[in-house]
Parts: C-alpha cells; sequence; structure tokens
C-alpha cells in the first residue's frame, strides 16, 4: 500500500511539475535561454527525479530476511533470495512446478532452476526433502 501512495505521489509531482514548466515555457524560460540549455536543464532534472524514485521506492526491496530465531547457515553459506523463497512457499503448499511457474509468472525451466537452487542450498535431492528440512530450520511454517 506505502509503495502505492509513492507511485501515486510521484505521478502527481510530475504531473503537476509539467504543467508548471508547460506555463511558464511561453511566458519566461524560452525567451530567456536557449532551447538546447532548457532541454539541457529538463533533462537534468528528471534524471536526477527518477534517481531519486529508483532509490527510493527500491531501497527496501532486495532478498527476503527469512524469519529464524538463530541464523541459519546453509551447507553453502548462502541465503535465499526472494524468488526462491516464494517458490519453496508454493512448493510447501503442494504446488506443482507448472502451476509454481503460472502462479509467479516465470517459465517452467526457471522454475526448476530456482528448485536446483534451493536443493542446493538446503542440501537435499528431493521436494520432500526440502520442505521438511524448510521446516526444520524454521524458514516456512
Amino acid at each position: 500500500m506505502l509503495r502505492k501512495k509513492g507511485i501515486w505521489f510521484y505521478g502527481i509531482f510530475m504531473g503537476v511539475l509539467l504543467l508548471v514548466l508547460r506555463y511558464f515555457e511561453y511566458r519566461f524560460l524560452i525567451r530567456e535561454i536557449q532551447s538546447e540549455m532548457y532541454a539541457a536543464v529538463l533533462a537534468l532534472l528528471f534524471l536526477a527525479l527518477g534517481i531519486w524514485a529508483g532509490i527510493h521506492f527500491n531501497r527496501k526491496h532486495g532478498s527476503v530476511h527469512l524469519k529464524r530465531k538463530n541464523q541459519v547457515f546453509f551447507s553453502n553459506h548462502s541465503e535465499l533470495s526472494q524468488r526462491e523463497f516464494e517458490v519453496l512457499q508454493l512448493l510447501a503448499a503442494g504446488y506443482s512446478n507448472r502451476e509454481i511457474a503460472d502462479r509467479l509468472f516465470i517459465s517452467l525451466n526457471t522454475v526448476k532452476t530456482h528448485l536446483s537452487n534451493l536443493y542446493l542450498k538446503l542440501d537435499v535431492k528431493r521436494r520432500t526433502q526440502a520442505i521438511k528440512k524448510a521446516r526444520e530450520l524454521n524458514i516456512i511454517a
């Protein structure tokens, strides 16, 4: 919800900024500054706003911090990515590879790659072992 608010705020801000620039375009800026300079100033302004929006909206998005009481290291000392965690949750819910792919809007081969990475990180060979070990490690409920 907070992310949607931020996107709406950014969109409204950009719309108002465009209206203000359009209003002053004929009144002041074009008469005082050459067209190339005006375009460069606008490009820098939008570049700065784009960088700010990218940093602001993606600040807290990255790898998932898994819930656990003690820090758990897997066999290769790495954490699960957010997508691997989502695949693991759907796997535990009993979904097939095709159903996982459809729910996450990814290809079947991508699901198989995530499962392969999960098996490696959890040091298991089968789906049932992965689910059992993830529950033992308190990664999933």
